[in-house]
């Protein structure tokens, strides 16, 4: 594209203007056209003024090819020569005008460079110093300089160095330069179409990991401080002052002559001493007001090293509220801006005062795959006016340890004692005393007991015990019989099984079959879970007592050997205690023209105490490899040891692939099967969803425990055999969502999305009927919610509510 640069801090220059070089030959090394017309010299603070009645003249700036800026200002070494006449040998020459920074604009744009095509884009700056905060910005000539570019109907951005040492290193320039180079491109990408926006501001802090974050905020806010004594200093009068001089001659003259007044007179008439005045701005107050405000604005932004991004209308008023929160992608320039500007009311601005239904949003996901898309339905869902998002605290490098988080440290001092909060945070770092102690204010993200679904033995005994009581619940004939047992040390695995007696019984008969060289299809097949384990993490297929023996003999050497953190399916030793072992499903359903097993993820949403929710949306994960039945696997190879069964023809977790062929997670609505047999599925797994987690909050009170002031989202695990029959495999809390990859990314957006409508919307009373589901009868929330499919709604009584 064309790009005109201009800035308010002149041509190349170490004390000046050190900057403007290498951002020019960055963006010329990135494929740009640039045309370059900059102030003649430092117009800092000039806002977006024009100089009447002056005939603006034009001199030629002919760069060096390379701005050293670590050279001493007084440096003889060229870099750069200035002309009063254009080249006629075609060399590089930038326009320099005596004029303003807007003035070089106007010009830039309509007189010098037309030769090369239309302006597509006004880059002001880089501006030696911040423009964040409204007293930087109000003033700001590179700012100026862009809102010309804007009101000359030009795509125009303003970008801004934060400094925090006048030393400067030049590894870091350079980072800067080149981040600021995406920036740019990825705004001019996505920039809105609907006209929302005219200008982005863009403060990009000089850090060592300059560039690890650009988000969109609003402009602070802030006003000059009493305190600070105003932004001039009183001086004495300059030597040679022509015009005072001749100002005092005149005074002398008028003394000489005048009618002689009386004391009283001439107290009246010298009522303002003559004095001298210098710009000398004090910003101890300006600072103060950035850490006295709640995070979000652009001036905390730089705080935590993060580039700032402010979107404006040509006539100072900050737009695109929506966006402020959201992380700006830098990589594959998705349209961030364009789509979720298309579907909000744009143009107003972010006020002071709270709403009513204002509320504060800590998201902390500690997940970067969900943790933008969480932002991204948050700003879809609510006005961004309505909620003011906290910064959490810096997390540790060790990635292993848990964030305490204490929500009232994080609240603004003025925080009202009744202010809304939303939680969504990992579960190890919830502020469950908050809570507890706010239950009609705060809502988080996960139930504090939950182990009678994720944890796989509870799970057993919760179908156990409910299937006893109900016989005709789903669950009975949707979920395979479980064994579950502790084995401490492989020697007493024998002992372990003591009461595992269907398990027994069936090993005991495997074994006689194979003795007796029966057919493959008549053994039956068992899968052993580690009960505390996740993503598919050390799962084993086995028949015999001496296979399974097998398997606990090998971790138990690996654990001798100290090869005690994982085995080769990713095991921690430390959850090698209990185990459920479930007949294997087989056969499999598999899809015509694909030989690999499948699974089906569903989310489900858990709203309060206790509305249950589908999310239509499913995943379709299959295997790495073909699938062969296990027995026949194990027939084809010249041993009878389990390890002999290739697991990626059985594993169809994503986490554990190792040879992940094409299309390994498919939206189940696209996989070839009829649209009636697709439906049939979807009302199994909701009858079995239902009946599970109304087995858990009714029957197993004491290790599932829903809130009124709570929601969950959770990864359920589904099996369909061959005969189109659903079976229930397993529950995850905090499900992996990685795994859905960045093409279905949007599918776990809108998940988020209408999660929040129906939990958020509903619990914090929202009063934006366009965009939240009001507060209300589930089923009314549900109708909203096409996507979210209410499959029970259980009254559990007072006691679970808050």
């Amino acid at each position: 594209m064309h790009i005109l640069v201009t800035n308010d801090d002149g041509p190349p220059s170490v004390s000046t203007s050190p900057f403007v070089h290498q951002l020019i030959r960055d963006l010329q090394a990135s494929g740009h056209v640039v045309s370059v017309c900059l102030p003649h010299s430092q117009r800092s603070w000039i806002g977006k003024a024009h100089i009447i009645g002056q005939t603006v003249k034009p001199t030629y700036y002919r760069p060096s090819e390379h701005f050293d800026v670590t050279l001493d200002p007084d440096s003889s070494r060229p870099q750069g020569s200035t002309h009063t006449r254009p080249s006629q040998n075609g060399e590089e020459e930038w326009v320099l005008v005596d004029g303003t920074p807007a003035s070089a604009a106007q010009i830039g744009i309509h007189h010098l460079f037309k030769h090369r095509g239309p302006i597509d884009l006004v880059v002001s700056g880089p501006n030696y110093g911040r423009n964040s905060t409204s007293v930087f910005a109000l003033s700001s000539g590179t700012l100026g300089g862009a809102l010309e570019g804007a009101a000359c109907r030009k795509k125009s951005i303003a970008v801004s160095y934060a400094f925090f040492s006048r030393k400067h290193d030049p590894t870091i320039i350079n980072a800067a330069s080149k981040h600021a180079v995406k920036v740019i491109e990825a705004l001019y990408e996505a920039w809105p179409s609907d006209g929302s926006v005219d200008v982005y501001t863009v403060n990009i802090p000089l850090v060592q990991d300059v560039g690890k974050k650009a988000v969109f905020t609003d402009v602070l806010q802030n006003y000059w401080d009493d305190a600070d004594g105003g932004c001039f200093e009183e001086v004495e009068g300059s030597v040679g002052d022509e015009e005072e001089e001749e100002e005092r001659i005149r005074e002398r003259e008028q003394a000489a002559t005048s009618i002689p007044t009386t004391d009283d007179q001439t107290t009246k008439i010298s009522t303002v001493s003559h004095r001298h005045f210098k710009w000398a701005p004090k910003f101890s107050g300006v600072y103060r007001s950035v850490e006295e405000a709640p995070p979000g604005n652009d001036g905390w932004a730089l705080t935590q090293g993060f580039t700032s991004i402010a979107s404006l209308k040509a006539n100072f008023q900050q737009a695109a509220p929506h966006l402020h929160g959201q992380e700006l992608k830098l990589s594959g320039l998705i349209a961030t801006a364009q789509e979720t500007t298309s579907s909000k009311p744009l143009g107003t601005t972010t006020l002071a005062l709270r709403p009513k239904n204002h509320f504060y949003a800590l998201i902390d996901y500690g997940d970067a795959y969900v943790q933008p898309l969480i932002l991204d339905a948050l700003n879809k869902v609510f006005p961004r006016e309505t909620f003011t998002l906290l910064a959490s605290p810096k997390r540790s490098t060790d990635a292993d340890d848990a964030l305490e988080i204490t929500v009232r440290s994080l609240l603004p001092e003025n925080a009202p004692e009744d202010a809304k909060i939303l939680q969504i945070t990992q579960y190890e770092s919830i502020d469950w005393d908050y809570v507890g102690t706010h239950p009609r204010t705060c809502l988080v993200n996960s139930y504090m007991l939950r182990k009678a679904l994720i944890r796989k033995h509870y799970l057993s005994a919760t179908v156990e015990n409910w299937v006893a009581k109900r016989p005709d619940s789903s669950l009975k004939t949707h979920v395979k019989r479980s064994e579950a047992f502790e084995v401490d040390y492989a020697e007493f695995l024998d002992d372990s099984l003591i009461e595992a007696f269907d398990l027994r019984a069936s090993m005991e008969k495997n074994e006689q079959m194979t003795a007796n060289d029966a057919s493959v299809e008549s053994i039956e097949w068992w899968i052993l879970k580690p009960s505390m384990s996740d993503r598919g993490q050390g799962i084993r297929l086995f028949s015999t007592m001496e296979e399974l023996q097998a398997i606990f003999d090998e971790w138990e050497d690996d654990e001798a050997d100290g090869d005690d953190q994982q085995d080769d399916t990713g095991i921690n030793a430390s959850h090698l205690r209990h185990f459920v072992a479930q007949p294997y499903i087989n056969p499999p359903l598999i899809l015509s023209g694909d030989d690999r097993k499948f699974h089906i993820r569903t989310y489900v949403a858990c709203v309060g105490s206790l509305d249950v929710y589908v999310y239509r949306h499913m995943l379709a994960l299959f295997a790495g490899k073909p699938y062969v039945a296990p027995g026949a696997a194990a027939k084809s190879t010249s041993t009878d040891s389990p390890d002999a069964i290739d697991l990626e023809s059985h594993l169809t977790n994503t986490c554990l692939q190792r040879s992940v062929a094409d299309n390994t997670v498919q939206q189940f609505w696209d996989v070839s099967l009829p649209q009636t047999t697709k439906e049939h599925i979807l009302k199994q797994v909701c009858d079995i969803t239902g009946d599970a987690f109304e087995a858990a909050a009714r029957g197993m009170m004491m290790h599932f425990r829903p809130l009124d002031n709570a929601f969950e989202i959770f990864g359920l695990d589904f099996l369909v055999d061959a005969t189109e029959h659903v079976w229930l495999l397993e529950v995850n809390a905090f499900p992996d969502f990685k795994q859905t990859g960045a093409e279905l990314q949007s599918l776990v957006e809108g998940l988020w999305e209408n999660v929040l409508r129906v939990a958020v919307g509903g619990f914090l009373g929202s009063e934006h009927g366009q965009t939240a589901c009001a507060a209300g009868d589930a089923k009314d929330r549900s109708s909203q919610n096409r996507d979210l499919i209410l499959v029970r709604k259980i009254e559990l009584g007072a006691q679970f509510g808050a």
